[in-house]
């Protein structure tokens, strides 16, 4: 398998199973990020629900200008440990939760025009640097108080991109956004004062050709409004370090927003700073028959690569094909008692034995981060690699005391 990442990397040098990142994969993205911002003068934002290891943090912020999170947590987790900018999106915030976001961001993110009305007050006190309504923890160790937070509402074109329905944002009924007829019924009742910003988040996985076409619908439904704002956040779902990803495309269309708006763009990639930058490193527990060769392997992918059910999606293997082209077939299959827990069919060129190392590709998004301890099965470890000093180092391995925490 070519590729420009683990060069000279050793699956036996890692506990199994375990999470790998390379940083010269990450240094490769963040090389297509830099030139978008540079060019385009866009702040860009990692997205902390893609991808979030504290390990690389000081690598990414070192070109990135902060992060986007989506609840309390991952607001304090970007605060405290990666620096720069937070903001803050969530369906809907609980009282106590949008305390602790408040303290913490520095834009925050409304779904809907009811959430904006309950928590108007405290949050323009705040911007007045009064009290945040009881703010605390936290944020309150942090200097949040410092800032001015600024306020926006994520909008709904009901344009859809997105080819998979469990990830399309703009499917028929969705919970998330604003629609262009609600929006509208706000703004005439006034309620846009104090929001400074649209928020819009509808691809997943994609060219630069869904977000043109996107935003071709969002200036028609929306682009009456954008004179009164003074940012628009782009979202996420951009495939920007792809390397026929359209950046000169992106960037034509970002510089166009910003100087027919006048206006700040702001971009939240979170799969396009760590794609093709980490793998899961697994071991081979048993070779069983039933009907077809069946490897039990050491981890799951219920629990350690759910996109392989939820989306679905296959994951590469390398030296692996798919079933059928090459001499040896096997159904791979997780070790939680899910029936469902199968990662897919692959075929090798030698039979599979017990002990032998497979390692699963592009395995940095959506993975550990996502991750559960379903049927108290060993959580994978992470290690960090480097393709140009060979070096390898581990991270964080879990144990049952790991296990317990989460349930005592």
């Amino acid at each position: 398998m070519e590729r420009d990442v683990f060069i000279g990397f050793d699956p036996g040098s890692v506990p199994s199973p375990c999470y790998v990142i390379d940083e010269a994969g990450i240094d490769r993205n963040l090389s297509y990020l830099r030139e978008v911002q540079q060019e385009s003068g866009a702040r860009v934002l990692m997205a902390l629900k893609a991808f979030a290891m504290p390990a690389l943090f000081p690598r990414i912020h070192a070109v990135l200008d902060g992060v986007c999170a989506s609840g309390p947590w991952e607001a304090r987790l970007g605060r405290e440990c990666f620096g720069g900018e937070v903001h803050t999106f969530a369906p809907a915030f609980s009282d106590e939760e949008f305390a602790e976001v408040l303290a913490l961001s520095d834009h925050v993110v409304f779904n809907s025009f009811n959430q904006w009305r309950q928590f108007r007050s405290r949050a323009l006190a705040a911007q007045r640097g009064q009290s945040a309504g009881g703010a605390s923890g936290a944020g309150g160790s942090s200097g949040c108080g410092r800032r001015t937070p600024q306020f926006g509402i994520r909008v709904n074109p009901e344009h859809s991109e997105a080819e998979v329905p469990l990830y399309d944002p703009a499917a028929p009924y969705s919970r998330l956004g604003v629609t262009a007829e609600n929006f509208a019924a706000a703004a005439a009742a006034g309620e846009l004062e104090g929001l400074s910003g649209l928020h819009l988040h509808t691809l997943c996985e994609q060219g630069f050709e869904a977000l043109e076409r996107t935003v071709a619908v969002l200036l028609e439904k929306f682009g009456r409004y954008l004179p009164q704002m003074q940012w628009l956040n782009l979202g996420g779902g951009h495939h920007i370090s792809k390397p026929d990803y359209n950046r000169a495309g992106l960037i034509k269309l970002i510089r166009r927003l910003r100087a027919d708006y006048d206006i700040d763009i702001i971009l939240e990639p979170g799969e396009a700073v760590v794609i093709h930058s980490g793998v899961l490193v697994a071991t081979v527990l048993d070779v069983i028959h039933n009907g077809m060769p069946i490897a039990i392997l050491d981890t799951s992918a219920t629990a350690h690569m759910p996109d392989v059910l939820e989306m679905p999606y296959r994951a590469e293997i390398w030296g692996a094909a798919a079933a059928g082209e090459k001499a040896y077939t096997y159904r791979l299959g997780g070790q939680t008692c899910l029936a469902g827990d199968v990662i897919g069919d692959y075929s090798f060129e030698e039979p599979l034995q017990p002990g032998q190392r497979l390692v699963f590709d592009d395995m940095a998004h959506y993975t550990f981060i996502k991750s559960t301890m379903f049927n108290g099965v060993r959580h994978p470890a992470l290690a960090l690699y480097n393709s140009n000093s060979r070096a390898t180092r581990i991270v964080r391995e879990f144990s049952y005391t790991d296990f317990l925490g989460r349930l005592t």
